[in-house]
């Protein structure tokens, strides 16, 4: 038992971490009121005027509303799941999905495709257009023949993401029962699955993943650690953005020679060389200022051609959760916050609430918070 005077101070920090949490979430979130415009054609402008505003694709309400709605206190252990009184709007997904087909094709633009290209061809690097580079006879070999996602349609999909919000999240379990499941960058997870599952269909990996996550394949270990993830994929898509910048060549090369000399079961992929202007032409087109699209917007707004209703799982780019307790910036790593940096390509905070005000509005559904808290909160409302 604390004696009175403890029991205050006590208090006070749980209140203190409260408030730098909200703090944190409000400075980077709800900085500037931003619409986010969806609807391009009259029939969407029709739709939203017959909307209510909770379902209004212009919209626009803070961030912050989806934070715990009670008034701090030392016995709260957990933020309210903004997630729990979602309800998918289908309508509202529609128009999403058929805006984005007037910029991009995901079907088509996923990857290029064998037959458009031969070995020896220069390519321009996207967003170094001064710098070229030559398609070698490996990536030749591994370029398909037709799109990985053609034909497809799933009901339920789910992105994830890597942030450490996901840590003891208990959402692994959640995420494995959606019939599509989409991963970034090569993210572990069998010693993490019980937070982020294990299913993988797709799963993207830069070339600087190479350096950062398998030493540059250094050592045999090294090769046999990376070889041993691929194995994992069993059949998923490899999605490799090989010609978005120059200095990632010689790794792509690494890992081309190593899927053919060992016969990996993987289905390779390398985005078209319009898609990342496409995506970003389209979310600045609906006032989304975006300076370079992170995977995570990248995979969702392709996943709208092929999936109805789109599950976020690790999309949290602030180093405190809602309750003021540090999140790292991967799950799986020690990585310090560095989004803010004027040199970054990414703006993840704006996305974030971008994709925030989505999820208000019904057309994707983020999940910020522990899963089994919601099957509680689910249960209660059932």
């Amino acid at each position: 038992m604390l004696p009175p005077v403890a029991k205050i101070q006590n208090c006070s920090t749980r209140l203190l971490a409260l408030v730098l949490g909200r703090f944190f979430f409000l400075l980077f979130s709800a900085y500037v009121e931003l619409p986010v415009v969806i609807a391009l054609s009259w029939a969407s402008v029709a739709f939203t005027k017959s909307a209510s505003a909770d379902t209004n694709p212009t919209a626009s309400t803070r961030l912050a509303k989806n934070v715990d709605p009670h008034p701090p206190s030392c016995n709260i252990t957990a933020a309210k799941h903004p997630s729990s009184s979602w309800t998918f709007n289908k309508t509202l997904s529609n128009l999403i999905r058929k805006n984005i087909l007037r910029f991009l094709d995901p079907e088509r633009d996923i990857s290029i495709l064998k037959g458009t290209l031969k070995p020896g061809d220069i390519i321009h690097y996207v967003f170094d257009r001064q710098s070229t580079t030559n398609i070698s006879e490996n990536l030749y070999r591994l370029l398909p023949t037709a799109s990985p996602l053609k034909n497809q349609y799933h009901k339920r999909c789910a992105i994830v993401g890597n942030s450490g919000i996901l840590l003891n999240s208990s959402c692994g379990p959640e995420i494995d029962s959606h019939d599509f499941v989409i991963r970034c960058n090569l993210a572990p997870v069998e010693e993490y699955s019980q937070d982020v599952g294990l299913r993988t269909n797709l799963v993207t990996m830069n070339p600087s993943v190479v350096q950062r996550a398998f030493q540059d394949l250094i050592s045999e270990e090294w090769k046999d650690r990376f070889l041993q993830r691929l194995r994992d994929l069993s059949g998923s898509v490899l999605w490799i953005p090989a010609f978005m910048a120059k200095g990632g060549e010689e790794r792509v090369e690494w890992a081309l020679r190593l899927i053919l000399v060992h016969t990996v079961d993987v289905r390779t992929a390398f985005p078209s060389l319009r898609l990342l202007h496409a995506v970003r032409g389209y979310w600045l087109t609906n006032n989304v200022h975006i300076k370079r699209p992170t995977t995570g917007l990248l995979m969702y707004t392709m996943a709208t051609r092929f999936c109805e209703e789109i599950h976020l799982y690790g999309f949290w780019p602030f180093p405190l959760d809602p309750q003021g307790r540090p999140v790292k910036y991967h799950y799986y790593d020690t990585l310090k916050y560095e989004y803010t940096s004027s040199s970054s390509p990414h703006t993840m905070p704006l996305e974030f609430r971008t994709l925030s005000t989505l999820h208000r509005q019904g057309a994707l559904r983020l999940h910020t918070g522990s899963c089994d808290l919601d099957r509680e909160t689910q249960k209660d409302l059932g």
